[in-house]
């Protein structure tokens, strides 16, 4: 484990190596699993005022779950989720020509529609963020639809953190990531030295 400032991060971040493929996968983040992707109180906020932007590209059973019960849910462990169709797939996923599942709050935020990207745990994925009463936890979540990002994640030799570096700073600010950076290259120096 690492910490920096209030977060503590798994070591994975630094070792494990990581690229989205979306050739590959198509997106099977966005529809396989049991529950929705963890979205906070204020992005809720925020989507719920775009959905008029979006409205137009969400399939018909996405618009008729978000009718029926909203955007959001709270899960099994009392927080809030992104809605789901059919018990897996996200309310705001859409496929493209090539038929890979993506997502139309970040399609319309590529459009220039708006300046929100999309939920924070969906960008920082595989990573996941939890936070406890003195602390952030920093994980890496290892899932087999990714297993195709490991893969070509190792043969282009980029780790976790570099792969996310964006969404890593939108969370948690440019002076964090580069301690991530320092840390990543002094224990880089203390394991070629063992």
């Amino acid at each position: 484990m690492l910490q920096i400032n209030d977060t503590i991060l798994s070591l994975d971040l630094l070792e494990e190596r990581f690229v989205c493929d979306l050739a590959t996968c198509k997106g099977a983040c966005c529809v396989e699993g049991d529950e929705g992707a963890p979205v906070l109180k204020e992005e809720v906020d925020t989507i719920n005022k775009l959905l008029p932007i979006v409205w137009d590209d969400l399939a018909e059973e996405s618009k008729k779950v978000i009718e029926k019960q909203g955007i959001s849910y709270t899960d099994r462990e009392g927080e809030l989720a992104i809605s789901i169709v059919n018990g897996a797939e996200c309310v705001f996923t859409y496929y493209d020509e090539m038929e890979v599942c993506k997502c139309v709050l970040e399609k319309a935020f590529r459009e220039g529609k708006t300046d929100f990207y999309k939920p924070i745990s969906c960008h920082l994925y595989p990573v996941r963020v939890k936070k406890f009463d003195d602390f952030t936890a920093v994980n890496y979540h290892r899932w087999h639809v990714c297993g195709c990002a490991r893969k070509l994640g190792s043969k282009l030799k980029v780790p976790v953190y570099q792969f996310l570096k964006e969404p890593l700073i939108r969370k948690f600010g440019a002076d964090w990531y580069s301690q991530v950076e320092i840390a990543a290259k002094e224990l880089k120096i203390q394991s070629s030295e063992l």
